[in-house]
């Protein structure tokens, strides 16, 4: 959510905005087309096919075929009041715009006009913000909040809300599901809106989710949750990535992602990264991480092809910059985004978000800057302008997912735009202005970023890399498996996706590394038959670790899972597969430094930082690991037997 943010560092608070986008390289302006790519309802609806899933960095539809997010954001159901004063007050809302907590203008416009609109700039993609406070509301929007709607009336606001998603959805758009706000209260500052657990713990978020979810299960243009909006710092704490406590968005997401997609394996899970951490003040620690951490600990999730990241960026933050207006309490001097020359913008924005979206690493996925934009009409901020000129370029070249903020503003009564970064305005009578009329600079813009895509069509399935992470507590993101007994009483235990094995481990992290390449189908028995191997039982075929202890697979069986206490191995999960495998093998150590094969998935990152790495062959699988408690060793891994698959 676009706001200048203002922050008192004396009294150690801290606010931030937006977060990151995406680029690889600067992008060279390409010719834009005379006008947006409009649509209709049918040729929208007969485009794509729900649900969306993932292939690589494309988002896919159900038939395969590239489903790029163009998108904007449309803004009202979770609140315009700013904190203050009458939540009808004109004054105490956001650019004067009283939501009444539902889809802004449904008091100006009726639903079919606007989703004609709509159609008319292009998109296909509604990100539609909600707070959950909208869940829990029994009382019905009074009638002045859907003049333009009125069969409407008479409805809470999740009602109108399902009004508006049954509307979009059967005009072919894909909605997705925005957790923006815990309360009705404007985000982005210290708003009690801070964390997921801002104003409620965490399992009420989780339970909100799992009934949005369920709600509209059904509805397969309903493509996706997107978790939370913008987390930051509230007055005294910031959140963190990994570090499993109460601030922990990466578990907290993590856990909410896979509950959702048990729920709904259909959904899209959609994380941003943390918006902003730290004091904005001279002398302390802060800034803008945003995706960054995603490249030494991301996600995997339950169902791997569900993943997407997304990012915010707005000209007046940077990467070190919460937003706060210059010369304001929590401004600093760090450089805003707008500050950047074309190629440091298209650096930082791939730093902080587009990297993600590199090939063939465990933490390739889409990456959808799913809020950005400018003031338009009346606008006279150069430096903005520039820099939304840039910012677009980085998008088209990336060809990458969007969503811009806003879609929808008022138009007063004296014919002023109320909020002139919308794009589409329409005053008490419902008279449309528009980005498509004349005096808008951003239309040249716009037109470059509904172009055609730059990939369209059959995306070929692309191989996936997952790490699991054991540093702090078990992970479990095997379906299968979790609906087993525990398999290591007492021991941190991870195991790979159901259709993936394990192919690595770290030394001394308790890290490890899945992949599906060349994946053989698994044999139709039963997980609760699957062998956990605790001991050297199954060491058929010649000792590969002379003086260490091995935990080895049975033959025809490859790890997909493996226990430790502290870091040391105490167990292997092993899978049967639907036919034989080689039983002829090789000693891969990595007790002495990194051994992972050159070219091989995955290793241009760093899954396990400050550990020694060991990983088998892209067309290998792991049948056992050695181990020794000599030499103050603590029973880490040391070696990994590694057998070909064909």
């Amino acid at each position: 959510m676009r706001v200048r943010t203002v922050i008192s560092a004396f009294a150690l608070m801290t606010s931030a905005l937006l977060v990151p986008g995406s680029a690889h390289a600067a992008p060279a302006a390409s010719n834009a087309p005379t006008a947006p790519m409009a649509n209709t309802a049918s040729s929208l609806s007969a485009s794509w096919t729900g649900p969306l899933s993932t292939s690589g960095r494309y988002v896919v539809d159900a038939t395969g075929n590239r489903f790029k997010l163009i998108g904007g954001n449309w803004d009202g159901a979770q609140g315009h009041w700013t904190g203050s004063g009458s939540t009808t007050d004109p004054a105490q809302n956001h650019a004067g715009e009283v939501s009444y907590d539902v889809p802004l203008a449904l008091d100006r416009a009726p639903i079919p006009q606007i989703l004609s609109d709509f159609h008319s700039l292009g998109i296909n993609t509604i990100r539609l913000p909600f707070a959950d406070a909208m869940i829990h509301d029994t009382s019905t929007v009074p009638d002045a909040a859907v003049t333009a709607n009125p069969q409407l009336r008479g409805l809470t606001p999740l009602q109108v809300y399902d009004a508006v998603v049954s509307a979009l959805t059967n005009d072919g758009f894909a909605v997705i599901l925005n957790n923006h706000t815990t309360s009705y209260r404007w985000c982005c500052g210290l708003d009690g809106n801070e964390r997921w657990n801002s104003g409620q713990t965490t399992q009420q978020w989780e339970s909100d989710w799992l009934f949005m979810v369920n709600r509209y299960k059904a509805n397969k243009r309903v493509v996706g949750a997107d978790l939370r909006n913008e987390v930051r710092r509230d007055t005294w704490d910031d959140p963190n990535w990994g570090w499993y406590d109460d601030h922990d968005e990466y578990a907290a997401f993590e856990d909410a992602g896979n509950q959702i997609l048990a729920a709904d394996p259909d959904m899209l899970i959609i994380m941003e990264g943390i918006n902003w951490y730290g004091i904005p003040a001279a002398g302390f620690s802060h800034g803008r991480p945003m995706l960054t951490p995603v490249a030494n600990l991301s996600n995997t999730l339950i169902t791997s092809n569900k993943l997407v990241y997304s990012a915010h960026f707005y000209s007046y933050t940077g990467p070190n910059n919460s937003g706060a207006a210059a010369g304001s309490a929590g401004a600093t001097s760090d450089p805003r985004y707008e500050d950047f020359t074309p190629d440091q913008l298209a650096s930082v924005v791939n730093q902080e978000a587009l990297f993600v979206t590199q090939v063939g690493q465990h933490f390739t996925a889409p990456v959808w800057v799913s809020e950005f934009g400018a003031a338009g009409r009346g606008s006279t901020d150069t430096k903005e302008q520039a820099w939304f000129d840039n910012f677009t370029n980085i998008l088209v070249a990336n060809d990458t997912d969007f969503a811009i903020w806003p879609l929808i503003g008022y138009t007063a009564s004296d014919g002023s735009l109320q909020d002139n970064w919308a794009l589409l305005s329409y005053d008490a009578a419902g008279h449309r202005t528009g980005i498509t009329d004349p005096g808008d600079w951003r239309l040249s813009d716009w037109q470059k970023l509904t172009a055609p895509p730059a990939v369209t069509g059959p995306v070929p399935a692309s191989v996936r890399w997952n790490m699991l992470d054991l540093d702090h507590a078990d992970y479990d993101v095997s379906t299968a498996m979790l609906a087993q007994p525990d398999w290591s009483s007492g021991n941190r235990k991870g195991d790979c996706p159901d259709t993936e094995r394990l192919m690595g481990l770290g030394r001394g992290s308790s890290r490890g590394l899945c992949t599906d390449n060349g994946e053989p189908a698994k044999s139709a028995a039963s997980p609760a038959s699957w062998t956990v191997v605790t001991n050297e039982n199954y060491v058929t075929e010649g000792d590969w670790a002379p003086g260490y202890s091995k935990l080895q697979c049975p033959d025809n069986t490859f790890a997909v899972g493996y226990s430790v206490h502290n870091n040391a191995m105490e167990a292997l999960l092993c899978a049967p597969v639907a036919k034989s495998l080689p039983t002829a093998g090789h000693t891969v150590w990595f007790n002495k430094g990194d051994n992972r094969p050159a070219g091989g998935g995955s290793t241009a990152s760093d899954w396990a930082p400050g550990s020694y790495k060991g990983q088998c062959a892209d067309n290998e699988y792991v049948a056992g690991v050695a181990y020794t408690y000599q030499w103050a060793e603590g029973g880490v891994p040391d070696a990994l037997l590694c057998r070909p698959l064909i």
